[in-house]
């Protein structure tokens, strides 16, 4: 056999998967139980500061407790529980948790809808992440970063 013909010859074909494509199915905020919006609309509701539905949204979605939240957004509970006599978040809050929201979307997409493991992933110490939990490396927005990019890694067969 010819080098050139050994060249022409396809190592492996790429077959869709008969899932929707992560293009449709990521939307901001959906455990929020925010609607589609475009983005200039989401920071406009991030900088407004997110109203306490959402919150609670989001711990009836994900199953955390506030403790949880208020650790994983850098306050005490008792200034989320002002929070929930005001009615919202401030803005870095807000951020916070519509970044928390997003991990824990990508996070619900890879184990496949299933809530507990997906809490239990964000929850436990992850080799990929140096032995630290997701949910802890996802406070900053460059670890949230690499989250993401762990979730994709995973989803693509990349041993991490």
């Amino acid at each position: 056999m010819s080098m050139a013909t050994i060249a022409r010859k396809p190592v492996a074909q790429f077959v869709p998967s008969s899932s929707p494509s992560k293009a449709t199915r990521i939307q901001p905020g959906r455990s929020l139980g925010l609607k589609r919006m475009e983005i200039p609309t989401l920071l406009k509701v991030i900088t407004s500061g997110l109203r306490w539905s959402a919150v609670e949204s989001f711990l009836q979605e994900s199953g955390f407790t506030q403790l949880q939240l208020a650790q994983y957004l850098g306050i005490p509970v008792r200034t989320l529980a002002r929070r929930k006599e005001v009615g919202g978040l401030d803005e870095n809050e807000s951020e916070r948790l519509l970044r928390l929201s997003e991990i824990y979307d990508a996070t619900l997409d890879l184990f496949n809808g299933d809530k507990a493991d997906a809490r239990e992933w964000l929850l436990s110490p992850v080799r990929g992440l140096n032995n630290s939990r997701p949910i802890d490396y996802a406070r900053t927005d460059y670890g949230a970063r690499e989250v993401r990019n762990l979730i994709g890694r995973i989803e693509h067969g990349v041993f991490s």
